[in-house]
């Protein structure tokens, strides 16, 4: 098996971005179609406000084991340019995002418009992600 490299900065800063990809993608792009999605009234979301740092600081640590993960396969497939490093966003996404996410909609009767709008997020972050993890060396 190849050495694998890992640039431990940029697996911050891609972490990072996702999350910021995340606040803005649940708040300002698409936060009303989320909120009528889930069906949540006023009360219910500023009741899910208490404690709101604890789910900040748990997204964030897998955010973190994304972004490192990620890495390891940005290295191992030599991806160093913005189409490489996308393309393996894309390919993530594909295998294992949308794949795995779809049982919500099958086994837990999860609308359709979650999927795909949580997997909207998870594309744009991916994507994102591998690109700044394949050009930062």
């Amino acid at each position: 098996m190849p050495e694998i490299h890992i640039n431990y900065l940029a697996v911050l800063v891609a972490a990072i971005v996702n999350m910021v990809i995340g606040v803005l993608w649940y708040s300002v792009l698409f936060g009303k179609k989320w909120l009528s999605i889930m069906k949540f009234s006023e009360e219910k979301l500023k009741a899910r406000k208490k404690g709101v740092w604890v789910v900040y600081l748990a997204s964030f640590i897998g955010a973190l084991v994304m972004s490192y993960v990620l890495a390891h396969i940005v290295d191992f497939v030599q991806a160093t340019t913005v189409y490489e490093g996308a393309m393996s966003g894309l390919w993530i996404w594909i295998g294992f995002i949308i794949t795995t996410s779809l049982g919500g909609i099958l086994f837990e009767g999860r609308p359709k418009g979650l999927y795909f709008l949580n997997n909207g997020y998870h594309f744009a972050s991916l994507i994102i992600m591998g690109i700044i993890l394949a050009v930062w060396v």
